[in-house]
């Protein structure tokens, strides 16, 4: 994706304007309790800003997948509340995002009031971009704010459609967000690296093939290497692996030489026979993994290999774990690794960039999500950001903001 332009809070006068903020209030939520704050906890910034600067803060988020119907545990109303402890400051809830409950609710903000509408996904046109719903919703507003990366890949009423007829502005969290992928990859201080993780080839092909043309070294990691492994004739034994993408694995690696781009996959391996936590292990050769064994982790070879080729690197952009990491002691790699990413970045030595579910997961329970320079909680928009292909949300901001439709 190349670099885009698109206007901050900084050329944003908010003071007595009503803006419509689009946020990411989809939080992982188990027995009606929110189990991570992250989301709202990163967006807290943008609206204490804009509310201490006198703007009318209009939050609107999707939530979960109701399908355009009004599914009562997929209310915002939890997300509110949890907004508002976030934010030490009252916020209240309007229980649709348009139509008469939404204006009257707009109409009885003051300056440095925050609203919370209800989820736009109970609405069908949300995620069918109709511009009927972004009218809707701009109506209500002076401005628009989004500060939701992670939704950035779904051209949808809120994200995309709205931004056609408001005044539209990058928020801090979206800022931050795109000014370290920019860094990590568009504008990198070289060499440059990539650790790729995760199970399967077939759903990063895309992502791979961007990097090809952006790294000096791409490490594979994960259920991923079983598959290249396997590709240059290596027994893995019962380990995963994707045995009808072998040629297309030989391609990609093909294509990084003649590229200049090193490919480096594990060099030894712990196996089990069972996939289950704390099983009898064997740690061997990649070349000598048993027939009846599977590969779950790197093994310590492979990390000393790993720690001496990041020692080389001044940009790494990390997307998916070394091992079955959820089990122990298959996390050893991950966590050996991503201590070392986190020494380096907090000396100064290291831009480090990570993001994708199972990254963040992964660097959470190594304890060094915060020493990145940035970890992105933006799932599916990190990704397609990474394979190098435009996201509509971000497009808008730079597009469309000189091109207001009217109402």
């Amino acid at each position: 994706m190349a670099t885009l332009s698109f206007k901050t809070l900084d050329a944003l006068q908010p003071k007595g304007r009503k803006v419509l903020l689009r946020a990411d209030l989809n939080v992982p939520v188990r027995d009606g309790q929110i189990t991570d704050l992250t989301r709202i906890e990163r967006l807290a910034p943008t609206i204490r800003e804009l509310a201490d600067k006198g703007a009318r803060v209009i939050v609107v988020s999707h939530f979960d997948r109701p399908k355009g119907q009004r599914v009562p545990a997929m209310s915002l109303e939890p997300m509110a509340s949890a907004l508002g402890k976030t934010l030490g400051r009252p916020v209240r809830f309007a229980e649709d995002c348009i139509g008469p409950v939404a204006e009257q609710a707009v109409a009885a903000m003051q300056d440095g009031d925050v609203l919370v509408l209800e989820n736009t996904r109970f609405h069908a046109g949300e995620e069918k971009n109709d511009p009927d719903l972004s009218k809707a919703l701009a109506a209500l507003a002076d401005d628009y704010v989004n500060d939701a990366f992670s939704a950035a890949h779904r051209a949808h009423a809120s994200t995309e459609g709205v931004a056609r007829f408001l005044p539209s502005f990058a928020g801090r969290l979206m800022e931050a967000e795109l000014n370290a992928l920019n860094i990590a990859l568009e504008n990198p201080t070289r060499p440059v690296g990539a650790i790729v993780g995760g199970a399967k080839i077939s759903t990063k092909l895309d992502l791979i093939g961007n990097l090809l043309d952006k790294v000096d070294i791409l490490i594979i990691g994960g259920a991923m290497a079983n598959t290249f492994l396997a590709a240059k004739g290596v027994g893995v034994g019962k380990s995963l692996q994707e045995a009808d993408m072998h040629d297309t694995a030989r391609a990609i690696m093909e294509k990084a030489a003649s590229k200049g781009c090193e490919i480096i996959l594990p060099v030894d391996a712990v196996t089990a026979t069972e996939f289950r936590a704390d099983p009898p292990t064997k740690t061997v050769p990649v070349d000598a993994v048993p027939a009846d064994a599977m590969i779950l982790d790197a093994g310590p070879e492979t990390v000393r290999l790993l720690t001496e080729k990041i020692v080389g690197l001044k940009t790494l952009v990390w997307n998916g774990p070394l091992g079955a990491f959820e089990l122990h002691p298959f996390d050893n790699a991950t966590n050996l690794l991503a201590a070392e990413v986190a020494r380096r970045t907090q000396a100064g030595q290291l831009t480090s960039v990570a993001g994708g579910g199972d990254t963040v997961s992964a660097l959470r329970h190594a304890g060094v999500a915060d020493e990145m320079s940035y970890t992105s909680t933006a799932g599916g928009a990190f990704l397609e950001w990474l394979e190098g292909k435009t996201l509509p949300g971000i497009q808008a901001l730079s597009e469309l903001s000189e091109r207001i439709l009217p109402l």
